[in-house]
């Protein structure tokens, strides 16, 4: 049982968002273990959905096994592949809860890590979840750096690991975002740092993915990136007035937590 000063600054409810693509391999698992995790934190209200980003396998269906199993597990599907962005945003739409917490559905993370992001809630915070070690392949952490140097100079600091995959924020970043690909991650930070949101950084375990095939790589998922960081900095711009890229947003890292 979490301890009780931990219970008390924990939101009220939680919708785990795990995008799949192609991840008929892993999923099953991976939405028993998230549903195991925030089960054991004994939060008021969770709810796990699922959003298989037009699969050409048995994502959809293995997904669908679970929530017939397991209460408050949800799929929701799109009919063809949208992209990365366009999967989390049908996951925030769908989401009800106050807080929602991202995992990919790879099996890269541990669902139980939650609790190191929780520990640092607030309604007005972003909680970033840092790979303390990628285990990517060379090329997934070449393209990071260069993007997310060009993703720095354009906006300024957004997160130490702005791509990662396990976030935990308040519902209402995660509405009226506009990108389908990659870069929705950079906007939605870029968005709460506006807005006045703090940004935390953690500390948190990356494992190699055993099985399935990263599409993270692949030249049409770069391509479209950059084109969506261009089109990002066109919007802000015509939205408010141009910040300093000099200007440091409400951002601090956390020190990594203790545990057993």
């Amino acid at each position: 049982m979490p301890p009780a000063h931990a219970r008390r600054h924990r939101p009220p409810s939680v919708s785990a968002v795990l995008p799949a693509y192609n991840e008929e391999a892993v999923v099953a698992e991976t939405l028993r273990r998230t549903h195991a995790a925030l089960a054991a934190l004994e939060l008021p209200g969770f709810e796990v959905i699922v959003v298989d980003d037009g699969s050409t396998d048995q994502t959809r269906a293995r997904s669908e096994e679970i929530a017939s199993e397991l209460p408050g597990v949800k799929v929701v599907s799109h009919r063809k592949n949208r992209g990365y962005g366009a999967a989390l945003r049908t996951g925030f739409e769908a989401a009800a809860s106050a807080a929602i917490f991202v995992m990919d559905s790879d099996g890269q993370f541990d669902p139980s890590d939650l609790r190191l992001l929780l520990d640092h809630w607030s309604p007005k915070t972003v909680v970033c979840g840092c790979r303390v070690e990628r285990r990517d392949p060379l090329i997934r952490r070449l393209n990071h750096w260069t993007f997310f140097r060009l993703v720095e100079a354009a906006y300024g600091p957004t997160a130490r690991d702005t791509n990662c995959g396990f976030k935990l924020f308040p519902r209402a970043i995660g509405q009226g975002l506009g990108f389908d690909g990659a870069l929705v991650s950079t906007e939605l930070l870029v968005r709460a740092r506006i807005k006045g949101f703090e940004i935390v950084d953690i500390p948190v375990p990356h494992y190699r993915r055993l099985t399935g095939r990263p599409t993270g790589a692949r030249p049409a998922v770069v391509v479209r990136a950059f084109g969506e960081l261009w089109r990002l900095r066109r919007e802000l711009r015509r939205q408010q007035p141009a910040q300093p890229a000099t200007e440091a947003p409400a951002w601090h890292a956390a020190q990594p937590s203790r545990t057993p």
